[in-house]
């Protein structure tokens, strides 16, 4: 293709893009710092989760309850309890 007519016109639209202004400096920007706020709520949690941590798994005293029962022959299960609460626990899972 050719173009009949001046360049000088078409280069000097080019021209005027490529003139970029230099930026002034800015007013001084304010830095501003990050707040964290935790809420009430959060702080229960947290009170709740820090006890349940301190709380042993075990309740030793139990255990050993039904420990000396065991070793002196007093511990008895009846068969139909524990029937009962395996089909109980069965029930719930369902549920």
């Amino acid at each position: 293709m050719k173009i009949w007519g001046e360049f000088s016109k078409v280069f000097g639209v080019y021209d005027k893009q490529k003139n970029v202004n230099r930026v002034e400096k800015t007013a001084g920007v304010a830095s501003k710092k990050d707040v964290v706020s935790i809420s009430n709520q959060a702080k229960d949690f947290q009170t709740v989760m820090k006890a349940i941590k301190e709380t042993p798994d075990v309740r030793k005293d139990k255990v050993d309850e039904l420990a000396g029962k065991y070793q002196s022959g007093n511990y008895s299960v009846d068969g139909k309890d524990i029937a009962d609460r395996i089909v109980k626990s069965m029930v719930d899972k369902r549920v």
